[in-house]
């Protein structure tokens, strides 16, 4: 298995060769296939990629939040490995040193009862602390993501607040513990683009203030380009390129990175025509794919001889490269990259 990740701080978070697998009724759903990257306390990690690429099969395989499904290779949480720990030591663990935001919070808010009471059981059921103590607590959680007059809004339902408050209401939730480790899973997602902006910036400001190690899961380059240290492509399950968020945007490696990019609505675009798409559609994860699977829809394959095509429809590419700048393609641009 090569090497994928940067040198730099010790990682807080370390992902290898990961793979979930769902059976079905169809065969076997490859969802995650031999994923590793690392995040260091203090920085934010943007992975980005099309709908099915495997991006929230990997926060939740992170959390062992799946069920019904297989996973093997290695999570590990400060040195702890969490593939394969029973349930009450995983649940020990989330919430108080791994937190994770969801997309959508009035699903993951209970209707019945005040934000406050549900803050403040969180931070209870972890650490046993007096019902007094935790509602001072989530209090104090509600202010620190800017609810205005939090000890009054404690008391009001998830229904009483706007989309964006209650996004705010799941981050205090996740942050009243004070984990270490905080994923964010589409948490702009449905929000005006204000709202996302606030969003956005409240949690790359708590991530600065507590030192946390950040997972941003997206489809959404802006999002990655406003809060990301580093960004982790996926595409079919894989990861095809890791690149500083930077580096990304200034030269990207692989071809369907630059699909991405270019699909981008841009401000000193003098077309004004349709925006650019990658053509054809992701690949099935029913049915595994011998070489690369971007090569049906990648324009430098299409381009290529008749030896280059074969040899990306037969062999798979590794992701490997220049220092911080591996890249999964048999024949990446690296314009721009020292190596």
């Amino acid at each position: 298995m090569p090497d994928t990740t940067t040198s730099g701080p010790e990682p807080l978070l370390s992902v290898r060769d990961l793979t979930v697998v769902f059976p079905t009724r169809r065969g076997a759903v490859r969802a995650v296939d031999g994923l590793s990257f690392d995040v260091p306390r203090g920085r934010t990690l943007g992975i980005v990629g099309e709908s099915g690429s495997g991006k929230s099969v990997t926060s939740l395989a992170v959390m062992g939040l799946h069920t019904g499904a297989e996973v093997t290779g290695s999570v590990r949480l400060d040195g702890r490995e969490l593939v394969g720990l029973p349930e009450r030591e995983l649940n020990r663990l989330r919430g108080r040193r791994m937190a994770m935001i969801f997309q959508d919070p009035l699903s993951s808010l209970h209707p019945y009862y005040t934000v406050g009471e549900q803050i403040a059981e969180h931070h209870r059921a972890h650490f046993g602390s007096r019902r007094a103590v935790a509602r001072r607590l989530a209090v104090d959680a509600l202010a620190e993501v800017g609810i205005p007059e939090p000890r009054r809004r404690a008391g009001a339902y998830p229904h009483q607040f706007s989309g964006g408050m209650r996004q705010r209401v799941m981050i205090a939730t996740a942050l009243v513990c004070e984990p270490e480790l905080l994923i964010a899973d589409e948490p702009t997602t449905a929000l005006d683009v204000t709202v996302q902006a606030q969003i956005l910036e409240l949690i790359a400001r708590v991530q600065q203030d507590r030192g946390l190690a950040v997972v941003m899961i997206t489809h959404d380059l802006g999002v990655v380009a406003r809060v990301a240290h580093e960004v982790l492509v996926m595409y079919g399950g894989r990861a095809v390129e890791r690149a500083p968020v930077d580096g990304l945007f200034r030269a990207p490696s692989h071809p369907y990175t630059r699909g991405l990019l270019d699909s981008l609505p841009r401000l000193d675009d003098p077309d004004d025509g349709p925006m650019r798409a990658i053509p054809g559609s992701p690949p099935s994860l029913l049915e595994p794919v011998s070489g690369c699977a971007f090569a049906p829809r990648c324009p430098r394959a299409a381009a290529g001889t008749a030896a280059e095509r074969a040899r990306c429809e037969a062999e798979r590419p590794a992701l490997t490269g220049p220092a911080g700048r591996p890249v999964a393609c048999h024949f990446p641009a690296y314009e721009g990259v020292v190596s």
